[in-house]
């Protein structure tokens, strides 16, 4: 499968001229790598620093999972807002998020 950093390096570099819709779908596909990749970093770092160790007090291990916790829900709502559906162009440009002007 080739990613969508791939095809749009691609379209860039070849000149190849994207549709409204190709290219918001190309960009919602690039977002959706992207927070893929940097929630997953996140994730395995966040994890690293959860680890309780033999000299953390209980204290200290409640206040590490609450983080953990509050992390993961932090990551979960990047990955669900990456993944949503963009809007395409209309004819005088891209949708405002806040609604019509």
């Amino acid at each position: 499968m080739t990613s969508a950093y791939t095809k749009a390096y691609q379209a860039l570099t070849r000149g190849h001229v994207l549709r409204p819709d190709e290219a918001a779908e190309l960009l919602a596909d690039l977002r959706a790598e992207t927070a893929t990749e940097l929630t997953d970093a996140v994730f395995e770092q966040l994890v690293t620093d959860s680890q309780a160790t033999s000299t953390d007090t209980e204290a200290a291990i409640r206040r590490k999972r609450r983080a953990f916790g509050a992390g993961t829900k932090t990551l979960r709502a990047i990955r669900q807002t990456a993944a949503s559906t963009p809007t395409t162009p209309g004819p005088s440009g891209p949708a405002s998020p806040y609604g019509p002007a």
